[in-house]
C-alpha cells in the first residue's frame, strides 16, 4: 500500500508559518496498514518523519501512534506528535489528549491561541550522561569540528527525551552556522550507538539557545525543528545544573502564553534558581536552513519528564472537518 490509497496530512511543526517549521506526514486512520506499509507512505511523502493513527479512542481522547522516518521506525518524533495533536485538535477540539507511543505514553495538553493551535507535549522522563571520550572524538571527527570549536561550560553529553541525542555546544555561533559533516561517518557512529539525531547547540543566554540536528539515519540531512532533541536538552540542563532561573510558580499545567514568545523567561544564572516555579528556555531551531522554528522548553526541577510546546499549521489547501481522512493534495 503507497500513499495513492492513503489520506495524508501535511502540517508544519514549531511555527504559524507554512514557510517555517518541520513539516510532518500524519495519517489518522492507519489501522489498516502494516509496518512495510507505514514504511513506504512515509519514504513517499519524504519529510524526516510521518506519523500513524494505528488505534485510536475519539471520545476518551487517546490515540497509539507510530512513526516512521524514510528510511525507519523512530520511537518517539517530538515535532509530529505535535503536528498530530494540532491536527485532532482542530478536527475534535482543542484539550488534553494522550498518546500511545513506543517510547510510552505522551500526554499532550492542546489549546486556541491567537487563532492558531497550539500543543504542549510531555515527554517520558528523560535522562543525561557524560559523552565517553570514544564517542566524542568520533562525532568531532565526523562532524569536522575540533575540540576548541566547544563551549567548555557546557560539556559533551548523550541526552534522552525518548530516543538518544548528543549534545554538543559550540562555542560560537559562527561555528554552528558552518555546518558541513561527513553524511557516510555519521550515519555509520549514529547506527552504531543508537542515536536519532545529534543536537547541536550555542547558547546565546541562559534561556535562549540555537539548534541545528543533523538526522542522516533517518534519509535528512537536518530537521528544521527537532521537539524530541529540545527535551533531550531540557534534562541535559537539569543534570547538569544550567538550566536558566526559575519562573514565579503559578499553577498552569498547559501550553502557557510562552509558546508564542521569542525569549524565554528567566535570563539569570543557569542553576534553575530564583523563582519557584519551572525553568523556561527557548530554542531556535531551523534558522540556518530557511525554516525557523520555535520551541519552548519548560523543566520543573522534581520532575524527570520536560514540557515542549509549539504550534503546528496545516499545508493542505483544505481539511476534511471529519476525524482521521484529509481532503487534501498529493505529494509535493
Amino acid at each position: 500500500m503507497t500513499e495513492t490509497t492513503t489520506d495524508v496530512l501535511r502540517y508544519t511543526a514549531f511555527t504559524t508559518d507554512p514557510a517555517g517549521g518541520n513539516p510532518a506526514g500524519i495519517v489518522l486512520d492507519a489501522a489498516g496498514l502494516d509496518e512495510s506499509a507505514m514504511l513506504a507512505v512515509a519514504a513517499e511523502v519524504g519529510y524526516s518523519e510521518t506519523a500513524f493513527v494505528t488505534a485510536r479512542d475519539t471520545p476518551g481522547r487517546r490515540f497509539s501512534l507510530r512513526y516512521f522516518s524514510p528510511r525507519a521506525e523512530v520511537a518517539f518524533c517530538g515535532h509530529a506528535t505535535v503536528a498530530t495533536a494540532v491536527a485532532l485538535a482542530e478536527r475534535i477540539g482543542p484539550g488534553p489528549l494522550l498518546f500511545d507511543t513506543p517510547a510510552g505514553e505522551i500526554p499532550v495538553h492542546t489549546e486556541r491561541t491567537g487563532g492558531a493551535v497550539a500543543a504542549t507535549l510531555t515527554s517520558v522522563p528523560t535522562s543525561s550522561r557524560p559523552a565517553e571520550e570514544e564517542e566524542l572524538a568520533a562525532l568531532l571527527d565526523a562532524l569536522r569540528w575540533r575540540r576548541e570549536d566547544l563551549d567548555p561550560e557546557l560539556p559533551p553529553h548523550i541526552a534522552y527525551g525518548g530516543v538518544y541525542h548528543p549534545v554538543l555546544a559550540a562555542g560560537s555561533r559562527e561555528r554552528l552556522a558552518a555546518l558541513d559533516y561527513d553524511i557516510p561517518a555519521l550515519t555509520t557512529l549514529m547506527q552504531r550507538h543508537g542515536w536519532t539525531t545529534v543536537q547541536l547547540i550555542r547558547r546565546e543566554a541562559a534561556g535562549l539557545f540555537h539548534a541545528r540536528d543533523p538526522f542522516p539515519v533517518g534519509g535528512v540531512v537536518e530537521d528544521p525543528a527537532t521537539g524530541a532533541a529540545a527535551a533531550a536538552l531540557g534534562g541535559y540542563l537539569r543534570t547538569i545544573g544550567r538550566l536558566p532561573a526559575s519562573t514565579p510558580a503559578t499553577g498552569h499545567g498547559g501550553t502557557g502564553a510562552e509558546a508564542g514568545t521569542g525569549v524565554a523567561a528567566g535570563d539569570g544564572a543557569g542553576d534553575g534558581a530564583g523563582g519557584s516555579g519551572p525553568a523556561v528556555l527557548t530554542v531556535r531551531q531551523g534558522e540556518d536552513m530557511g525554516r525557523p522554528s520555535l520551541l519552548t522548553v519548560t523543566v520543573d526541577q522534581h520532575d524527570p519528564r520536560v514540557r515542549v510546546t509549539g504550534h503546528a499549521v496545516s499545508l493542505d489547501s483544505s481539511l476534511d472537518s471529519s476525524l482521521g481522512i484529509s481532503s487534501g493534495p498529493g505529494p509535493r
